[in-house]
C-alpha cells in the first residue's frame, strides 16, 4: 500500500493529542526523519493546533477524521502506516479506527486503559489483524509501558544472575506528582457505568487474565489486597488505582512471550506510604480516601454533583508547569522462588499522566515502525514489551525522560 504519512497523530485537537504534538514536532520537526500529520474532526481546532504548535508547523499536514464517520477513518488510514489515537474514552469513540487498522494492515496504538474495550476489540479484531498484518499495540502511556517495561527489565536482570524468573512481582509507587484531566475521568466513569448496567462485565473485569490469549492456562491466584505491609516492598501499601489495567497488560505480555515469566506468575501494584506508624496510618487513609472517591463516582447523584462541580471537563488538564514539574518514582520487587529478592526502579521526569505520557506514546509509535520493518513480527494485538522489549526501553531512556536501573 502507498502511504504518504509514518504516522497520524488521530484526535490531535484533544489534552493529550495536542500534548503528543507538540513533542512530535519539537523533537522531530516536521520535516525531519518521519513523515506524520494530525487529524481529527475539525479542520479549525486543527488550524488552530499547528497556530500553537509553532512557525515550523505551518505545513504541517492535516487530515479530517471523524470516529463515527468509517469512509473518512479509511481515508486516513490508507495515508499512513501508523495511527496514534488519542480521541477518547476509547470505549465511546474507538472502535471503528481500530476495525479498520485490523483490516487494512495499518499499524495503531493508543494510550488506553479500559481494560473492557481491549479486551472487546481483542474478540472483535484480533483475526482480522494477524490476517493483515496490523500491529495493534493498546496501553502506550502511564497505562502500562512503566510497569510493563519495568517487569520486563527485571525480570531480565534475575534471569541474567539466577538463570529463572521472579515467580511473583509487586510494583510499588513510591512517589508521584502529576493531575487528572477531563479525559481520563471520562473513561472512568464511563466504565462504572458499564459496570453498572452489565453484571457480566463486572465479572470480567475481576479476571486477572481478562486479557490474556485464549487456552493461556494461567490459574495462579492473583492477590491485591487493600493494604498491607510488603516485605519485598518494605513499606506498608495501599491500592493503586491504575493496578487494574497495569496488572493484565504484564499477564498478557507473560502469556505472548511464551510464558516467560513462568506459568505460575503473579504480579500487583500498590502505593507505597512508608514504614512505621506514618506509614501504616497512610496506608489506611489513603484505601479510605480512594474508596470514598469511586463510591463518589459509583452513585449516580454524587457523580452528577462531582462532574460539574470539582472534577476536571473534558480537554482540561494539568497546566503545562504543571505537566513539567510532575514525575513518578516505582519500585519493583522480585521474589524468587528460593526467597531470594532483587528490585529494579523505574521513573519518569514529567507529570505521568500527560507530559510523559505523551512522550511514551510518541516514542513507542515510532518504536512500533521501526521494529514493524527490521523484526517483521506477525500481526495482532501486543503489549509494548511483548513486541519492543529492550528496543523500546532504550528508546525512552534516550528521549523520553525514563531510566530503568537495578537497585
Amino acid at each position: 500500500m502507498s502511504t504518504r504519512f509514518d504516522l497520524v497523530i488521530y484526535g490531535a485537537t484533544s489534552f493529550v493529542g495536542a500534548i503528543t504534538a507538540d513533542y512530535v514536532m519539537s523533537k522531530y520537526g516536521a520535516d525531519g526523519p518521519y513523515k506524520w500529520a494530525i487529524a481529527g474532526r475539525s479542520e479549525t481546532k486543527l488550524a488552530a493546533l499547528k497556530g500553537q504548535l509553532g512557525e515550523g508547523a505551518k505545513d504541517l499536514p492535516t487530515i479530517v477524521a471523524n470516529s463515527d464517520d468509517e469512509a473518512s477513518l479509511e481515508a486516513m488510514c490508507a495515508s499512513t502506516r501508523l495511527v496514534i489515537s488519542t480521541v477518547g474514552p476509547y470505549a465511546l469513540y474507538g472502535d471503528d479506527l481500530v476495525k479498520v487498522c485490523a483490516s487494512t494492515g495499518t499499524h495503531y496504538c493508543d494510550l488506553t486503559g479500559e481494560t473492557q474495550w481491549i479486551h472487546a476489540m481483542q474478540q472483535a479484531h484480533e483475526a482480522a489483524a494477524k490476517k493483515s498484518g496490523a500491529l495493534i499495540v493498546h496501553s502506550c502511556g502511564f497505562d502500562s509501558i512503566p510497569s510493563d517495561l519495568g517487569v520486563h527489565f527485571l525480570q531480565e536482570q534475575i534471569e541474567a544472575e539466577f538463570g529463572q524468573t521472579a515467580e511473583q512481582i509487586e510494583m510499588g509507587v513510591k512517589a508521584m506528582k502529576g493531575g487528572a484531566s477531563g479525559g481520563t475521568i471520562a473513561s472512568i466513569i464511563n466504565l462504572l457505568k458499564e459496570a453498572q448496567a452489565d453484571p457480566s462485565l463486572r465479572k470480567k473485569l475481576e479476571d486477572h487474565y481478562l486479557l490474556c490469549p485464549e487456552g493461556h492456562g494461567y490459574s495462579a491466584r492473583q492477590e491485591q489486597r487493600a493494604r498491607y505491609y510488603s516485605d519485598a516492598l518494605q513499606s506498608w501499601c495501599a491500592p493503586f488505582v491504575m493496578a487494574a489495567i497495569n496488572t493484565r497488560n504484564v499477564h498478557r505480555s507473560n502469556a505472548l512471550q511464551d510464558n516467560r515469566y513462568g506459568a505460575n506468575f503473579r504480579y500487583s501494584e500498590y502505593t507505597m506510604t512508608g514504614e512505621g506508624f506514618k506509614g501504616s496510618a497512610g496506608s489506611i487513609g489513603m484505601t479510605a480516601g480512594l474508596g470514598g472517591f469511586m463510591g463518589i463516582l459509583a452513585l449516580g447523584p454524587t457523580r452528577a454533583l462531582a462532574e460539574r462541580f470539582l472534577l476536571p471537563k473534558p480537554g482540561e488538564g494539568p497546566s503545562p508547569e504543571e505537566q513539567m514539574n510532575g514525575f513518578y518514582k516505582l519500585l519493583f520487587a522480585g521474589t524468587l522462588p528460593g526467597g531470594e529478592v532483587r528490585r529494579a526502579r523505574v521513573t519518569g521526569d514529567r507529570d505521568p499522566g500527560y507530559g510523559s505520557t505523551a512522550k511514551m506514546l510518541a516514542e513507542a509509535a515510532l518504536c512500533i515502525l521501526e521494529t514493524a520493518e527490521d523484526e517483521k513480527p506477525k500481526g495482532g494485538f501486543w503489549t509494548p514489551s511483548s513486541l519492543m522489549g529492550s528496543r523500546l526501553r532504550q528508546r525512552l531512556s534516550e528521549n523520553a525522560g525514563l531510566t530503568f536501573e537495578a537497585v
